[in-house]
């Protein structure tokens, strides 16, 4: 119960306040700064998208986790989110004409 009213509050808190500043690293910063500043900017666009606690925190979590890994994967391999975006918008086109 603690954790979840302590997530709260840092979730409330967290979109108040000015995140850029945790959110971005430099290119030279270490993976678990990158991981840290990914995973509380994606946490933040969950509470603007009002998607923060619809699942449990260890679902939500797991997401979280998940999706910087991936993120920060294909940025080491030299992948911007950009371009997974085209191809997906290419495949799912694609599909609509089959």
């Amino acid at each position: 119960m603690k954790k979840t009213i302590l997530c709260g509050i840092f979730a409330l808190l967290a979109g108040c306040a000015d995140l850029s500043q945790y959110t971005t690293v430099d290119s030279n910063a270490s993976a678990k700064s990158k991981m840290r500043a990914c995973m509380l900017s994606e946490a933040n666009e969950k509470l603007q998208a009002g998607t923060l606690f619809t699942k449990s925190i260890s679902e939500t979590s797991d997401e979280l986790v998940n999706t910087c890994l991936k993120k920060l994967a294909l940025q080491a391999a030299g992948i911007s989110e950009e371009s997974q975006s085209a191809a997906e918008s290419i495949i799912a086109n694609l599909k609509k004409l089959k």
